[in-house]
């Protein structure tokens, strides 16, 4: 005799905004439409910078390299791509890692500030990584899979992308400068590789910091994003 299937429990696994230990939270609006918000958390001190409406559906995730930072490649590309993101009805969210380096703790923090964002009613979000935070970047849309609907990576590291297959399809756009002597356009190339497609663009003259790709970068991303967040 068949056995009806027995309703699935409840999911009461901790959500990445509980895991990182939360002890206080403070927030201060330091322009129209910038929140700076400061989390101390277990292991640090969680810093976001904040564009637009809290309540936004589609919010785009940004993450610094290795040394940390918040203003992105291309002479700040983070901020006024947030501050523009805003102004179309999007949200923007630039994380500050409270250990910088520390892969599994970085993804961790942008995890959590994209679950702090759903707690106010984001839906779908894009991870968005520079050098090091390129692999934090795929590693969060790893760790969240329905909600995250892509992934952005400015000059990337190959490391700690080596699962990048179980993005599973998701759009995956690349930009690499032809004359990173950091790490050279080789590690866009295996990335995009080992996730089994995506978009790689090659910017002829620009190093690390994709300074020279700036406008290439603005108009691509400005076409790329509300299709991908379209598409959800």
């Amino acid at each position: 005799m068949a056995v009806a299937d027995e309703p699935d429990e409840p999911d009461d696994r901790p959500l990445p905004f509980d895991l990182i230990g939360t002890m206080a939270i403070q927030e201060a609006e330091v322009a129209p439409g910038l929140r700076h918000v400061e989390i101390y958390a277990r292991g640090g001190l969680l810093t976001l910078l904040w564009h637009g409406d809290p309540t936004a559906r589609h919010v785009v995730v940004m993450g610094g390299g290795a040394m940390g930072g918040m203003l992105g490649p291309a002479d700040g590309l983070y901020h006024d791509l947030g501050v523009e993101l805003a102004e179309r009805g999007m949200g923007a969210i630039r994380v500050g890692w409270r250990q910088p380096n520390e892969l599994g703790e970085c993804v961790l923090d942008m995890a959590a500030a994209a679950d702090l964002a759903s707690r106010g009613g984001a839906e779908a979000f894009v991870t968005a990584g520079h050098s090091f935070g390129g692999a934090v970047a795929v590693g969060t849309a790893i760790s969240l899979p329905s909600s995250v609907a892509g992934v952005v990576t400015f000059a990337t590291q190959s490391a700690g992308c080596e699962n990048a297959a179980m993005l599973a399809g998701r759009p995956l756009l690349l930009f690499h400068g032809d004359r990173d002597t950091l790490l050279p356009p080789m590690c866009s190339e295996v990335v995009r590789e080992l996730a089994g497609g995506g978009d790689l663009v090659v910017i002829p003259g620009a190093g690390h910091l994709l300074s020279e790709g700036r406008d290439l970068m603005w108009n691509r991303l400005l076409d790329w994003l509300p299709a991908v967040f379209g598409a959800t």
